[in-house]
Formats: structure tokens, sequence, C-alpha cells
């Protein structure tokens, strides 16, 4: 059998990746493109650039630049649910450190993938400025926030005060992230372990921090 540096040119173009692939392919490469650039400074040629097609093709499957952003941000809170998801999954209290609870293991795992997927971080940042003048952008922005919040209410069970904690905590994250070049080390967290030995100590404070 022949190897495949043995096939053909004419051949091997024939053998066509399928468009459900390419697509992924696209939002994959696009998440790193937008995340550097943004939604109006990245050409589209950059990210078709990245798959090894040409820009054309691109917009045989996204009508728009905006559609494969949109498509993009989309993926990023997928992940970030994800995530959360596979956490919960795998999460077994410890009788002996009642202080690890699931927020707090989602916090550690969200910190990780802040310090380990900066187009993540990047692409978040992106996307809510780009609400600031495009309305189809802010309204799936917006819902794909919602759905985020809904799944961690869903898998923690938090109340609206814990959940808006838990949820500033991690915008919170995000600016340190961007600010310290991804660096979220214990020093940086700092914040964090004050702010909890203060409510902590207020009797009848209700808003404990989320992780």
């Amino acid at each position: 059998m022949a190897s495949t540096s043995q096939i053909p040119a004419s051949k091997a173009a024939r053998q066509r990746v399928p468009a459900a692939e390419r697509r992924d392919a696209l939002i994959e490469a696009a998440i790193i493109e937008f995340a550097h650039g943004g939604l109006h400074g990245t050409p589209v040629a950059d990210i078709a650039r990245r798959v090894g097609v040409a820009q054309p093709y691109v917009f045989s499957l996204f009508a728009t630049k905006r559609d494969l952003f949109i498509a993009a941000v989309e993926r990023c809170f997928g992940r970030v649910i994800s995530m959360f998801e596979e956490v919960a999954a795998n999460f077994r209290p410890d009788p002996d450190e009642p202080e690890l609870t699931l927020a707090k293991a989602f916090g550690d795992a969200y910190i990780e993938l802040l310090a380990s997927d900066r187009s993540v971080l990047m692409l978040q940042l992106h996307a809510y400025a780009a609400c600031g003048d495009d309305e189809v952008v802010r309204e799936h922005v917006r819902a794909n926030y919602d759905l985020l919040m809904t799944r961690v209410r869903e898998l923690t069970d938090m109340d609206d005060v814990k959940l808006n904690e838990f949820l500033s905590i991690g915008m919170w994250l995000n600016v340190q992230a961007a600010l310290n070049g991804g660096d979220l080390s214990p020093e940086v967290c700092d914040w964090l372990a004050i702010r909890a030995q203060q409510q902590q100590a207020t009797p009848g404070d209700t808003a404990k921090p989320g992780y």
C-alpha cells in the first residue's frame, strides 16, 4: 500500500475534509485569532490561513465574520460550562475539609483554565467589549452568560446572593489574569483569602465568597 507521501497530489486534493470538520476547525482557529484581535481587528483571511482554506470557503460556512465570532464565543462559554459539569461529576465532599465545597472546586478549576488557556480569557474580554456597539453580539453573549449562570446554579444549588458573589469573583479573576499575564498565583489571589476572612468574621453575613 502506498504511503500518504506517495499519493499523487491530484488524488490527495480529491480527499476532501467534511464541512462539519472544517467548521469545527475554523471555530477553534477563530478562538485563537479573535482572542488577539477582537471582532473588528481580526481579518477573516488570518483565520482561513490558520486552517489552510481559502477565505471564500469560510463564508460558505459562516455568512459573516460576526457569525464566526459568535460561534467562537459560544464555544468558549461552552468550554467553561463543560469544565464545571466535569468538576461537579467528579466532586466528592470531604467531611474532614468542609471548606472544600463544590463552588471552591469550580473556582480552582477556573483559575487553572485561565492560567493554561489564555485564548479563553482574552476572547471573553473581547466578547464583552463587542457588546458595546453590536446588539446582535450583545444578545448572544448575554444568552451564553445566562446559560453559564443557570448551569452553575443547577450544579451547586446556590441562592441568588451566593451566585452573584461567585460570578463577581469570577469576573475579578478575569481582570487579574489579564493584568498579570495569566498569573493567578496565591500572591495575586490574596484578595480572595482576605475577603473570605472578613466575611467569616461578620456574623449574619450570607454573602459568602463563591470561591
